[in-house]
């Protein structure tokens, strides 16, 4: 999720009552739940040590205690108030938990179990950016601020919120519940076809950005993928509609690109394996290897994807990975 997202669900988990329990609840929270982000600073180190780092140690449940220390020593000193420790610790490990929760959602996941597994965990029901869960809790969060703006043009007092929170969470686990509920059903029709006369080896279903009920189909065949769209609402589903994209014969070239250091790497994050193979404008007799994950992209638009130019004799000349098309930067995942 991104931080827009996290920083809503840790107010209202505050608002819910957890800032009458310790006084310094607000900012804890909101600065806890998006303390396990602070691993993008690794894009520095360019995009292959993103991908090592990202969505890995500071998001695993082995380190969440230590995550959720790391920003109490900070903010008692830019708050310049006491608060008590015991209680603003426990707060902040509800917040690196939240964001660990959401996280778990999309289809990007997250390592959970670092350092004893490198196993993704993800659920692929929500987008990584989820226009409707995103904007469900910023109609509560205005719903809280109007609330306080009338009650203070009447001379009342403002209410706690509490309700509304608690509204605005049960909205946000509901709203998710109902999209694993969707994205089942599509799992479902998905595995009830064949395409291009061969069962599925496997398949997914990726939410859209836009609506619940609209989903991109993934389907992996013997030598095929095949991206199809998915509308629960109509009902209309057509599995020779989409687009197929054929794998390629093995070839020395892939098995060179395979022994890289960047494809081992890649590799530990890999789930929708595409591979294409291109002849190379240079050197004579050269060929272009690229691999990416069906999962972010088409073939061709360049997003999570490593490329390899192997010469005529076997040998990588040049290896490089990147999350998005040339000249644009890795979003927040």
């Amino acid at each position: 999720m991104e931080p827009a997202t996290h920083t809503l669900t840790a107010y209202m988990m505050s608002r819910a009552g957890l800032r009458d329990w310790c006084p310094a609840a607000t900012p804890v929270l909101l600065v806890a739940a998006n303390v396990p982000d602070t691993d993008f600073a690794a894009w520095l180190g360019g995009d292959l040590a993103l991908l090592d780092w990202h969505r890995g140690p500071t998001h695993a449940l082995f380190f969440a205690a230590l995550m959720a220390a790391l920003p109490l020593p900070a903010l008692r000193f830019f708050l310049r108030r006491p608060f008590p420790w015991g209680r603003a610790y426990a707060v902040s490990l509800l917040g690196v938990l939240s964001h660990l929760a959401l996280d778990s959602t999309n289809i990007y996941g997250v390592r959970l179990l670092e350092p004893f597994s490198s196993r993704w965990v993800r659920l692929d029901i929500a987008a990584v950016v989820d226009l409707w869960l995103l904007a469900g809790l910023l109609a509560f969060a205005g719903w809280l601020f109007l609330s306080r703006l009338v009650s203070a043009e009447i001379g009342a007092a403002a209410g706690r919120g509490r309700r509304v929170a608690w509204a605005a969470l049960a909205f946000a686990v509901l709203f998710l519940g109902g999209r694993y509920a969707l994205h089942a059903r599509a799992v479902s029709v998905l595995e009830s076809f064949l395409y291009g006369g061969q069962a599925p080896v496997r398949v997914a279903a990726l939410p859209r950005f836009a609506t619940p009920f609209s989903w991109v189909g993934l389907v992996e065949t013997r030598n095929a993928y095949h991206v199809l769209d998915i509308d629960l609402l109509s009902g209309n589903f057509d599995p020779a509609g989409g687009r197929t994209f054929y794998k390629p014969e093995p070839s020395p070239a892939i098995e060179a690109a395979r022994r890289t250091e960047t494809y081992r790497r890649f590799s530990r994050f890999l789930q929708y394996e595409m591979w294409q193979v291109l002849p190379a404008p240079e050197p004579p007799g050269a060929t272009e290897v690229e691999v990416m994950d069906m999962r972010f992209g088409l073939p061709g638009e360049g997003r999570f994807t490593a490329r390899f130019l192997v010469d005529s004799a076997g040998r990588v000349l040049a290896q490089s990975f990147q999350y998005q098309p040339p000249g644009q930067r890795p979003r927040f995942r």
